[in-house]
C-alpha cells in the first residue's frame, strides 16, 4: 500500500470516528432540550429540539456515507450501498415535515392558552445545547478533506443561531413576563425546519429520479467534451447522482475511424477533464466512428429518449 493511500485511509478514518462522535454528543443535545422543554413549558426549546433532529439526519447521513464508502460493490449491488442513505434521508425529511406541522399546532395552542414559562431551564438547555454544538462544529471543521463532515458543520453552527435565540427568548420573558415571545420563536425555528426538509426532499427525489445534478451545466460540458482533439460529435449523453456529491456519466462519442489504440489518449482526456471540471468520478464511454450511425443518434439526438424497449441496437 502507498503512503498517499495509507494517509487517505487515516483521514477517512479519522473522519468517520469525528462524525460518529458528532452524531451522539447530538443524541444528548435532543435528550437536553426535550427534557429542559418539558421542565420549562417551553415550545420554542422543544421546537429546537426538532431543529437538532436536522443535526442528527446530517451527521448520520455523513457518517453512514463515509462508512459505506469502504463497503465494496458486489454482483447485486454493482454501484454498492450508497443509495440506502438516499433513502434514509427522504425517511427523515418527511418526519421532519411531521414535527413542523406539530410544532405549529402547539404555537396556535400556545397563542390561545398561554403558559407559563420557566426561563431558568431554557437557559441552561440551551446553554447545553450551544457549548456541544460548537464543540461539534469545530471538530467537523478540521476534516477539511470531507466534504460530508464540512456540510454537516453548517447545520451544526446553524443550531447554535437558534439556541441562542431560545436564551433571548428566555430573556425577554424573565425580563418582561411576555410569555408570547416562546411561541412566535417556536415559529421562526418550525420554518427553518421546513426549509431544511423541503431541501432535502428535492435533492434526494432528483437523486431518486436520476436527474442531472444541479451544479453541472449539461450544454457546457457536452461543449467541453466536443472540445477534446478528434472528437467529432457526443450524443446519448446520461448524467446523474449516484448518491450526494457521488456524479456519474455514461455517453457515445463519435470520431473519425481511428484504430483502437489511438482511442486510448482520447479518453484519457475525457475522463480527466470530467473528473477536475464537473467532479465526475465514474464514467462510461462509448466510442463510434464517422459511419457508425445508430438509432439513438438518429432519434433522440443528444438525450436518449428510452422508450418502450429500445435497446441502443444500432442499424
Amino acid at each position: 500500500m502507498s503512503s498517499e493511500h495509507a494517509g487517505h485511509d487515516h483521514t477517512h478514518g479519522m473522519a468517520r470516528q469525528t462524525l460518529r462522535l458528532a452524531f451522539f454528543l447530538s443524541l444528548l443535545i435532543v435528550a437536553a432540550e426535550v427534557g429542559g422543554g418539558l421542565l420549562a413549558h417551553s415550545l420554542a426549546l422543544l421546537s429546537d429540539a426538532g431543529h437538532a433532529l436536522t443535526d442528527i439526519f446530517a451527521l448520520g447521513l455523513a457518517w453512514f456515507a463515509t462508512a459505506q464508502a469502504e463497503r465494496p460493490a458486489n454482483a447485486r449491488k454493482t454501484f454498492g450501498y450508497h443509495r440506502v442513505g438516499i433513502l434514509a434521508a427522504l425517511l427523515n425529511a418527511i418526519t421532519l415535515i411531521l414535527v413542523t406541522i406539530w410544532i405549529l399546532y402547539e404555537a396556535v395552542q400556545r397563542f390561545q392558552h398561554p403558559e407559563p414559562i420557566e426561563p431558568v431551564f431554557m437557559f441552561a438547555s440551551a446553554g447545553v445545547g450551544i457549548a456541544v454544538n460548537l464543540f461539534i462544529g469545530f471538530g467537523l471543521n478540521k476534516e477539511q478533506e470531507n466534504l460530508n463532515a464540512k456540510a454537516a458543520a453548517l447545520h451544526v453552527f446553524g443550531d447554535v443561531g437558534a439556541s441562542a435565540g431560545v436564551i433571548v427568548a428566555g430573556l425577554v420573558i424573565l425580563l418582561t413576563g411576555w410569555t408570547p415571545m416562546d411561541p412566535i420563536l417556536s415559529v421562526g425555528i418550525a420554518v427553518l425546519i421546513a426549509l431544511g426538509a423541503w431541501r432535502i426532499v428535492r435533492e434526494t427525489t432528483d437523486i431518486l429520479l436520476e436527474a442531472t445534478p444541479i451544479d453541472v451545466n449539461l450544454p457546457a460540458l457536452v461543449a467541453d467534451m466536443n472540445r477534446v482533439p478528434e472528437v467529432a460529435d457526443v450524443h446519448d449523453v446520461h448524467v446523474w447522482s449516484i448518491t450526494s456529491g457521488m456524479y456519474a456519466l455514461s455517453a457515445h462519442v463519435q470520431t473519425a475511424n481511428l484504430p483502437l489504440n489511438e482511442c486510448a489518449p482520447i479518453l484519457l482526456q475525457l475522463e480527466s477533464m470530467l473528473h477536475e471540471k464537473y467532479r465526475i468520478g465514474h464514467s462510461t464511454l462509448q466510442f463510434e466512428c464517422d459511419g457508425h450511425q445508430g438509432k439513438c443518434s438518429e432519434l433522440d439526438g443528444l438525450y436518449c429518449q428510452m422508450q418502450g424497449t429500445h435497446d441502443h441496437e444500432h442499424a
